[in-house]
């Protein structure tokens, strides 16, 4: 993420900020879920119930978010999404 913005390269910056995003997401789902299965296919989609997960992968989600947060608010990212929005919609 840094190296982009070294390069004010908002593309792969914004692309590693994501990977960020999906980190924190999937770590979540299998904080919350054991084995990271949210439904039972064979149960024509049965909700599983929640709160079975692994909690190392909550510590996990927590670093990937606050990773997430801190790409997100760097004045340089807000720029360079600024101007990307501005000059490509």
């Amino acid at each position: 993420f840094l190296k982009y913005l070294q390069k004010n390269e908002f593309v792969g910056a914004d692309l590693a900020r994501k990977y960020l995003q999906m980190g924190f997401t999937r770590a979540r789902r299998y904080a919350n879920y054991k084995g990271g299965k949210k439904y039972v296919q064979q149960q024509d989609y049965q909700l599983l119930e929640r709160g079975t997960g692994d909690p190392e992968k909550a510590e996990a989600a927590a670093v990937f978010y606050a990773k997430w947060q801190q790409a997100e608010n760097l004045d340089q990212y807000k720029t360079l999404k600024a101007d990307w929005k501005k000059t490509k919609g």
